[in-house]
């Protein structure tokens, strides 16, 4: 099976994206694009959570539906939530509703406020030190090359644990870690390593 799939418009892009418009689009525009926002790393880090069982594609159409039910993502708003936010949340279809996974969302908006009075540093700051501040540019030719752990994603995974992240195990964080551009997993032969 080729590693690149080209689509109507005539692009070559990571198998993965397949032709589902939400999935090209956010393969195009978002997935390896750095991000440094500490409100758009959190959103990104209570999807990945919520995916987990799940795919990519669920998600995606329910992120509209989880920016809303989570505030846009306000980490301090979230980190807020009481029980009755927690009832509103698993009464809305918009989202999963896992209960574990709602838990998380709002246990990880107070482990960052945590994690930014303990170092100073922001959410940006403390991931990005992971990869020296700069994305780490994979060149696989094909997809079975790129890996679902590393040494790196196994490394954040247990300081974020220690610090009282939930939902964030290695496997998720190296998703994370792709969704955010922390990590640049593109194929070479995707239009977007040549753009």
């Amino acid at each position: 099976m080729p590693d690149v799939r080209t689509g109507a418009d005539g692009v070559a892009r990571c198998r993965w994206a397949g032709d589902d418009p939400l999935m090209v689009a956010y393969h195009d525009d978002e997935w390896g694009v750095p991000h440094h926002d500490d409100d758009a790393l959190f959103e990104l880090l209570v999807l990945e959570g919520a995916q987990a069982g799940l795919s990519w594609s669920t998600i995606l159409r329910k992120r509209e539906g989880y920016r809303d039910a989570f505030a846009g993502f306000d980490v301090e708003r979230v980190a807020r939530f009481d029980d009755r936010d927690v009832t509103r949340l698993l009464g809305d279809a918009r989202i999963v509703r896992n209960r574990q996974k709602v838990d998380a969302a709002i246990d990880n908006a107070r482990a960052l406020l945590d994690l930014r009075q303990q170092t100073g540093a922001s959410l940006d700051a403390f991931l990005w030190s992971y990869v020296d501040g700069a994305p780490v540019v994979n060149q696989w030719t094909e997809m079975g090359q790129i890996p679902a752990v590393t040494e790196t994603s196994t490394r954040l995974s247990k300081d974020l644990r220690k610090r009282g992240f939930r939902f964030v195990g290695p496997t998720t964080l190296y998703a994370f870690m792709q969704a955010t551009g922390m990590v640049d997993d593109h194929v070479v032969d995707c239009f977007v390593r040549t753009r």
